[in-house]
């Protein structure tokens, strides 16, 4: 009967890993302070939707980095920024008189030059006062996972896997060492933590992996329901690769 301590274990690392990662999906997916209601629409772009604009779109879709982009993109075609293929940003017409805080962003991170590589531009922009204010909103909607829910359903997807391959490293020891007669029993008893931690890592794939690192459940349902049809709404919700080639080598340039 050695087996069923390590059946205890098993069944215990199996369920404190399915506990956490469901703990963690609900709490990415439940409201902020600031409820589900309003769009926040401080982002200087139009609405595409009742409950998101396409900066909103862009951050749920593809994070920080996804807004910068199509904070770039949307300069470019208004004739106030120049993206050339070669992977430079020149100032054209400075935004300085629009209330706009991720333009102002773009123009404070090219430089009082007026020009400067994309591959410089761009992080500096993503990790902007304006963007980190788009993002707590959305996180206080229910619609964006905070950096502090996302490392938690990673670590519960952690866990979940390495109880269902200790369980599995454990029944298989125990049915090897047990005598014939008893390896039935084994069997059965470790097929709980086996099936539950498999059944979680399976719901797992299916309810956490479709999200985007950066939406909650509610937030890509919204996403879901938007339409490509406007060319910014598509590059926010689908990225660069829908742009015209001269602008996806401007985005994708290293410098």
């Amino acid at each position: 009967m050695v087996w069923v301590p390590l059946l205890i274990v098993a069944c215990v690392v199996a369920g404190v890993g399915c506990a956490r990662l469901c703990r963690a999906t609900l709490a990415a997916g439940r409201p902020g302070r600031g409820g589900t209601e309003g769009t926040g629409g401080a982002d200087g772009f139009h609405g595409t939707a009742a409950e998101l604009t396409v900066g909103e779109a862009a951050y749920l879709a593809g994070g920080p980095l996804r807004v910068t982009d199509l904070t770039l993109v949307a300069m470019h075609r208004e004739r106030r920024l120049l993206l050339a293929h070669t992977g430079w940003a020149t100032v054209v017409d400075s935004p300085g008189h629009r209330d706009d805080a991720l333009e102002r962003a773009v123009i404070g991170a090219i430089g009082a030059g007026g020009q400067s590589p994309i591959p410089v531009v761009r992080p500096v922009v993503a990790a902007a006062d304006s963007v980190r204010l788009l993002a707590e909103r959305l996180v206080d909607r229910g619609l964006a996972v905070s950096a502090a829910g996302h490392r938690e359903i990673e670590a519960g997807l952690r866990t979940v896997r390495t109880g269902f391959l200790l369980s599995l490293a454990l029944g298989t020891v125990s049915t090897l060492l047990a005598p014939a007669a008893e390896r039935a029993p084994v069997l059965a008893g470790f097929a709980l933590p086996l099936v539950a931690s498999g059944l979680c890592l399976l719901i797992g794939r299916i309810e956490v992996y479709p999200y985007t690192r950066w939406a909650s459940p509610a937030g890509q349902r919204l996403l879901a329901g938007l339409s490509s049809a406007d060319p910014l709404t598509a590059l926010a919700t689908r990225g660069p690769g829908v742009l015209e080639p001269e602008l996806r080598a401007a985005l994708r340039s290293r410098g």
